[in-house]
């Protein structure tokens, strides 16, 4: 529970400018402190909390950042708390639903964009849950308790873009904020290892002890340096490690604190919500995974504190959220991150059994699927057939999308930081996809309206075929290249204790897990799940992947997170000339004029499907004016 809220910043948003009928807002950011019971059922699931130090009441201390922004005229909002569980320690929602650059601390008109989350009064709430992070500006942490005098082995994987001399013993998967690094107990122990696999594809191999070392007891180094491209793992014996599920009681016991908390106990939304949505995506949607299996969105006295819950483009994943020595920014294949179970039915299991459930959105983008393991999330494990999600659950793929939304013109490539692709980056716009489904999940949780029906690739119907299947139409696109191999994750065997959060290194490893994406049609577009206007009236073969860059090592490899724009010829003369098979603009269009009609008459079918909002319908337009202008000033 929180014990204690320190309230450090509190101020008018904007100078108290009005969004509409919500009024203006206000921002408050602080400390929150709070103190569990170790013993309680729910609590014994958190991996080695039975090692953290206690208060003289027996319970477990832990502190962390929170920020809100909230109607500063309560009486005018819609009294709904948009839980979002930051990313890395930064905030998502404004970005995705606002269309907004990501800010840590918004405060401009820019950083407020659209306006869409604020004009529909909700509060917006966030606070930290990783313990990690490295305390800098805009970043949102945990300060969790160690689990004093447990020695035990832990592994740290990483994969350069550049050839370089060190590395830390952190995850540097996320390099715009990497993890804090964690020493070694001993710099010569002979017990040691580093292992390497060539791409994703190869078998891992152990390289000897004499060619490499540790620099001191938070880096390595190798002989002749680290190889671009390739995947490390170094595994190594450290001490007292954070009790990092913590992090899943700070966000469900601070958002039960603003839902139900009364004023004198210093709670700035008192009185003032009525239902509460939890969102994460990406690494944060991973953990409301994992934070749902365990059945953490409950709290001490019973109470569901999540009317409706959101994960988005977290594949069939969970993470290193609960281990001992867990790295939650962590993002491989071969973790715990990708034991079974994977699909809602099976994964959720303690929610079930206990007979309330949030309602409960799960959405992902092209890009989850030839990673090789989102549509575990609606198969068996064998998978030879389809598991629909149970009735309190929608699950929805977004086609032609990747990992995030991508700008027009794409984003420029940046090679020092594995940003760099093959191909031109996606640009495909899912956010007014994503501002409908929130609508959509809010009359669910509160009015009971049924959202539209699950949509994504099917075995049933033919829509779900392996990865493998497509590379030959890939490849008869003029400058295409089709992914050599692709990441299924395989089965995983890290001991008898790995459910409870202690691994052994290495796993036994067996076969992989049958994967699928979406077929494709013609030209190249996924044909399920629900698709943007970019698809229905296309300009370009838009794909969730992008094949590594050769220069950066492992070009079989498909990129992190990107996707992949490939737009038609021009003209029939142009077509004919570079053998592309795919139809010119010229010959799909007569003009301009007729695509963008086009574009309209789609999106006004997405708007009637309810896969898309009808205020959308300018800014969809305009993008897609964008989209043809970009298009036709590239060079032939």
């Amino acid at each position: 529970m929180v014990t204690t809220i320190e309230i450090q910043r509190r101020e008018p948003v904007l100078g108290g400018r009005s969004f509409g009928e919500a009024g203006p807002y206000e921002k408050i950011a602080g400390t929150m402190r709070y103190a569990v019971d170790p013993e309680h059922p729910l609590h014994r699931r958190i991996t080695d909390i039975e090692r953290a130090g206690r208060n003289a009441r027996g319970q477990v201390e832990f502190s962390g950042d929170f920020y809100l922004l909230r109607p500063a005229e309560p009486g005018r909002g819609n009294r709904r708390l948009f839980w979002d569980v930051p990313n890395r320690g930064r905030k998502s929602i404004l970005g995705l639903f606002n269309s907004t650059p990501r800010s840590p601390d918004p405060s401009t008109e820019q950083d407020f964009g659209n306006g869409f989350l604020m004009r529909r009064g909700y509060t917006l709430g966030w606070a930290g849950w990783q313990a990690d992070l490295p305390r800098q500006e805009g970043v949102m942490a945990l300060e969790a308790p160690r689990a004093k005098g447990v020695v035990d082995f832990m592994r740290v994987e990483f994969r350069p873009h550049t050839r370089i001399a060190t590395m830390p013993l952190g995850d540097l998967s996320h390099f715009t904020c990497p993890s804090l690094p964690q020493p070694t107990v001993d710099t010569n122990d002979p017990a040691a290892r580093l292992s390497v696999r060539a791409d994703s594809s190869a078998p891992e191999t152990e390289l000897p002890r004499p060619a490499w070392r540790f620099v001191d007891p938070l880096h390595i180094e190798l002989d002749g340096g680290f190889t671009p491209g390739a995947i490390y793992n170094v595994v190594f014996r450290s001490a007292d490690p954070i009790v990092i599920g913590l992090g899943f009681l700070a966000i469900r016991d601070a958002a039960a604190f603003l839902r139900w908390a009364p004023a004198a106990s210093g709670n700035p939304c008192a009185g003032e919500i009525d239902r509460v949505y939890l969102y994460g995506q990406s690494q944060n949607g991973r953990f409301i995974r994992h934070m749902l299996h365990l059945g953490l969105d409950e709290d001490c006295e019973g109470r569901m504190v999540f009317d409706g819950v959101w994960t988005h483009i977290a594949g069939a994943r969970r993470g290193e959220f609960n281990m001992r020595f867990g790295q939650p920014s962590l993002m491989s294949s071969h973790s715990l991150a990708m034991l079974p179970p994977f699909n809602d039915a099976e994964l959720y299991a303690r929610l079930l059994g206990r007979g309330r459930v949030p309602k409960l959105f799960t959405t992902n983008s092209a890009w989850e699927y030839w990673r090789g393991d989102a549509s575990l999330v609606h198969t068996d494990i064998a998978g030879t057939r389809d598991a629909e999600p149970p009735g309190f659950a929608r699950t929805y793929f977004f086609a032609g999308t990747q990992h995030t939304t991508g700008p027009i013109p794409p984003l420029a490539a940046e090679p020092n930081t594995g940003n760099r692709g093959h191909h031109r980056f996606n640009i495909v716009d899912d956010r007014p996809l994503m501002r409908a489904a929130l609508v959509n999940l809010d009359r669910w949780a509160g009015e009971g309206i049924e959202p539209p029906a699950s949509a994504f690739p099917r075995l049933a119907d033919g829509t779900a075929v392996a990865h493998e299947s497509l590379a030959a139409l890939f490849r008869a696109i003029p400058g295409a290249r089709a992914p050599a191999h692709i990441d299924r994750p395989v089965r995983l065997d890290f001991g008898p204790d790995a459910e409870r959060g202690i691994a052994v290194y290495p796993p036994k490893t067996g076969a992989p897990y049958p994967t699928y994406v979406s077929r494709v049609d013609a030209d190249g577009n996924e044909v399920a799940g629900i698709r943007a206007p970019e698809l229905r009236a296309p300009l370009a073969t838009f794909m969730g992947w992008n094949p590594r860059h050769e220069a950066q090592g492992a070009p079989g490899d498909i990129m992190l997170m990107m996707g992949s724009t490939l737009p038609f010829a021009r003209t029939r003369a142009e077509r004919e000339r570079e053998g592309d098979p795919r139809p010119s603009i010229e010959e799909r269009y007569p003009s301009r004029e007729a695509y963008l009609a086009h574009v309209r008459e789609e999106t006004l079918a997405l708007v009637a499907a309810g896969h898309v909002l009808p205020e959308d319908l300018a800014a969809i337009l305009e993008r897609a004016r964008a989209r043809w202008e970009w298009i036709h000033s590239l060079s032939g």
